[in-house]
């Protein structure tokens, strides 16, 4: 019993002494962690950190940092000197987060949102901020940098008729010697003026290899468009030319904007093309690459970004955050630049699994606001999948088909059954080798391709200053 007492009183001793330390003699220092103990108490939450980042962290003032009445601005006293930031879940809890430039919490997207209507009322003041948007974003991107696209013929392969469309593989040279690769779906026979659809890859497993891509591509080629789905840089057989790790160099995002400009600038050269209609549409990552190149390039009239408009999340690649755009006009996020899209038609699609789980109450009634001020409301419209996850799935391209022909003008009835429902059975999967354009080995790739990353910095005039990791 004695010893009992005898550990008890130096546990409490032992809590005094260290007490007594959070003197100024020591800068009033704790563990971060007992700290935010404090503030579970005071402001009666739940703080969770699962991933034991505060593991061995100490503050001086840690405690003078409390904000009373001021749950956000204490958390963010706390963390902010380490890199930290939090995230308030559905149920109310708090986690912690390492810092990432490009992710908030859906509180604060929707404080951002808040922000950016204070700026415009009126048609007018939204037509000022969107021409500063637009001339920001294409000089961060450094598109007016761009050397011209060099003169070459595009590089096809034959094609193969399937039925109602046809399919050829593309090599189009954006740059000097840069190639960037695809795949032509076109209606077949061809033999009117048809609207022009280009579908950005994302970051999905297969590329633009996958069959949720070979899909879509064929049934709106079916429906009368022709239909260009294309690479991501580094990414399918771009890799022939440019590593996986310069995927993640911020060129790749300006690369990737210039290759739907340019293929645009080459379909407008088709017979048959009729460039005043002009859709696109990708997911994920290639939903990102909708939304830029649908505020850049006015060419476009129909865009259909999938699972990717979000005030709260900007792209976790730099191929798609990694010029700064999101910096443009003091700060804006990707629901505005969908915005930038009014008052043209466009689609949203969303999902409850991901980023984009708010949507129906948050991004699209912002982004729905601005097509008001021009009196076109009923132009944008969202399709949300609340059980659904991160894909580009069938639920969602069903949802586009309708879409993309009532405002591009196609023909609906093309891809429907006996019984009336829009139908994809009737479209053949190719296997990976017969979208190639280079050949199963790249034994195809033009002799002046190029490999290496610094010259392509070079002709935007800049370095390239990324580290890379050594792989052991």
């Amino acid at each position: 019993m004695k010893k009992i007492k005898y550990i008890f009183l130096v546990s409490i001793l032992a809590l005094t002494f260290a007490n007594a330390q959070s003197t100024s003699d020591t800068n009033f220092r704790k563990p971060v962690s007992e700290t935010l103990k404090k503030i579970e108490t005071i402001f009666n939450v739940t703080i969770n950190d699962d991933r034991g980042l505060l593991k061995g962290k100490e503050l001086d003032y840690a405690d003078w940092r409390i904000e009373p009445g001021n749950l956000p601005l204490s958390l963010t006293n706390i963390l902010a000197p380490f890199e930290l930031m939090y995230f308030k879940q559905p149920d109310g809890t708090y986690i912690i987060r390492k810092y990432e430039n490009h992710k908030v919490s859906v509180d604060k997207g929707k404080e951002r949102l808040f922000y950016l209507e204070s700026l415009y009322s009126t048609k007018e003041e939204w037509e000022k901020r969107k021409t500063e948007l637009k001339a920001c974003m294409i000089t961060s991107f450094g598109l007016e940098k761009a050397p011209p696209m060099p003169k070459s013929k595009p590089l096809l392969t034959p094609k193969r008729t399937y039925k109602d469309y046809s399919v050829e593989n593309i090599a189009l040279e954006i740059l000097p010697g840069v190639y960037a690769t695809g795949s032509i779906y076109k209606p077949y026979p061809l033999n009117k003026k048809a609207a022009v659809i280009l579908t950005p890859d994302g970051h999905f497993g297969d590329g633009r290899y996958r069959k949720d891509e070979q899909y879509r591509c064929a049934m709106m080629a079916k429906m009368g468009a022709i239909v260009v789905g294309y690479d991501l840089f580094a990414w399918g057989e771009s890799l022939l030319q440019f590593p996986e790790e310069t995927h993640r160099n911020s060129i790749a995002s300006t690369v990737q904007l210039l290759t739907g400009i340019r293929l645009l600038d080459y379909l407008s050269t088709v017979k048959n093309a009729d460039m005043s209609r002009v859709g696109v549409t990708g997911g994920s990552g290639g939903g990102s690459h909708t939304m830029f190149l649908s505020a850049i390039d006015d060419r476009v009239k129909v865009s259909a970004p999938v699972v990717m408009v979000s005030s709260h999340f900007s792209g976790g690649c730099p191929c798609e955050s990694g010029r700064g755009i999101h910096l443009c006009g003091n700060g804006t996020n990707n629901a505005e630049i969908s915005a930038m899209m009014a008052p043209k038609p466009q689609l949203i699609v969303s999902d409850g699994k991901d980023w984009t789980l708010a949507v129906p109450e948050l991004e699209f009634p912002f982004v729905q606001r601005t097509y008001e001020l021009y009196g076109k409301k009923d132009l944008v419209e969202n399709a949300h999948f609340a059980k659904e996850g991160h894909d580009f799935g069938i639920s969602k391209r069903m949802a586009l088909y309708p879409f993309m022909a009532k405002y591009l003008n196609l023909d609906l009835s093309k891809v429907k059954n006996d019984k009336g429902e829009i139908d994809e059975s009737t479209c053949v999967i190719e296997p990976k080798e017969k979208l190639l354009v280079f050949g199963d080995k790249g034994e195809k790739l033009p002799a002046n391709a190029l490999k290496d990353i610094n010259k392509l910095y070079e002709m935007f005039g800049e370095k390239n200053l990324k580290v890379y990791e050594v792989k052991k």
